[in-house]
């Protein structure tokens, strides 16, 4: 990856000595490969997240006509966060780490962190409300009886919660010159420019606050999540041998079990993926003087791509590996191109495997598609 990078030695034979400085600095802004690879990456990522999270959302609204259920509902608005993210977020940021200032404006400052923040919180708490729904689906299911209604008043609740926690980074960002003017550079080209940067009170308000957030957007609740997840698995593998006829049979546990699966891939590949970049944004919070070189904007760049990546993953797991979906996708596409009208099939969501207890043993065709 040192393409990413121009060599110090080809800018110093250009450079006079007593300009020392300028020439660390340029000598760590990316070469013209290493933009072009960055933003081949960056557009394929963009393109793939967009297509697949709107397919999704298309696709599960359209179905919402046929059959309300609550997990389709949660997964879709974790889609719509994940095309949120990538419109208002990605863009700015690809831009912002290339160029080593920002030229958006202080508006777009605060508004860029406050957008990124909210929807990395509706993602995971959709994650821990869909967990909370499987679990009384399966191991309560005489308990609380979610319905649609309290799909949409957890939505609420989730974006609320999101837009508030959020707030301090609406706050705190702003733009400054400080940054380039620390650089003691024998030029005017860069002391004239502004970063996007946190302005908090004293330091350790700032630790406490990203350090609550770390703990609020990423450790509690996936663990959590993963706990109900387990509850479940093991729920099901003792109802494997004793199977309740009134209210169960052999293929309901069956498609539980692969429903689930699919559902811990999901938190699991979230998790994974954010983990590089929030380990990064620790130790810059707490040891930024670590990460103060040259490859600072190399290390961040890798951790943030892993990240984004994640929401490409989430429409492989929740849909491209349903064949419902994809026959619902054909036809969508067949919708889109006027092509041959949309034929009928049998398809009923995930959820719709909850239903009253006076019904007999559920039958396999109503509980095998995603969505």
């Amino acid at each position: 990856m040192e393409f990413f990078l121009n060599h110090p030695a080809s800018n110093k034979a250009s450079i006079k000595s007593n300009n020392s400085a300028l020439c660390y600095f340029e000598s760590c802004r990316p070469t013209s490969l290493g933009l072009l690879l960055l933003l081949i990456v960056y557009t394929v990522i963009l393109i793939m997240d967009f297509s697949g999270n709107l397919s999704l959302i298309i696709i599960i609204f359209k179905k919402q006509r046929e059959a309300q259920n609550v997990t389709n509902i949660l997964y879709a608005y974790l889609f719509l966060s994940d095309i949120l993210v990538r419109v208002m977020y990605i863009p700015f940021t690809i831009i912002y780490t290339l160029m080593d200032h920002w030229i958006f404006g202080d508006i777009m400052c605060k508004r860029t962190s406050y957008v990124h923040s909210v929807s990395i919180s509706v993602s995971i708490f959709s994650l821990v409300l869909t967990a909370v729904e499987r679990y009384q689906l399966i191991v309560n299911p005489r308990g609380w009886k979610r319905s649609v209604a309290h799909a949409y008043w957890g939505i609420t609740l989730i974006w609320l919660f999101s837009l508030l926690l959020s707030i301090p980074f609406f706050l705190s960002y702003h733009l400054t010159h400080e940054p380039f003017q620390n650089l003691s550079l024998p030029t005017d080209l860069y002391t004239q420019q502004v970063a996007c940067v946190e302005n908090w009170p004293s330091k350790m308000n700032w630790l406490l606050f990203t350090t609550s957030l770390f703990m609020l957007q990423y450790c509690v609740p996936l663990s959590f999540t993963l706990i109900c997840y387990l509850k479940t698995v093991i729920c099901l593998g003792r109802s494997n041998g004793k199977v309740d006829k009134k209210r169960k049979s052999e293929s309901w546990v069956r498609e539980n079990k692969r429903i689930n699966a699919m559902l811990i891939s999901t938190v699991i590949t979230f998790g994974v993926c954010w983990l590089p970049l929030n380990i990064f944004k620790v130790i810059f919070d707490w040891y930024h003087e670590v990460l103060m070189s040259c490859h600072h904007d190399l290390v961040f760049v890798f951790c943030h791509l892993i990240a984004m990546v994640s929401t490409c993953i989430h429409p492989l797991f929740y849909g491209f590996l349903n064949k419902n979906f994809q026959k619902d996708l054909v036809l969508l596409i067949h919708h889109c191109w006027c092509f041959a009208p949309r034929e009928r099939y049998q398809n009923t969501a995930i959820s719709s495997m909850h239903t009253d207890e006076s019904k007999g043993s559920l039958r396999l065709a109503h509980t095998s598609g995603s969505i």
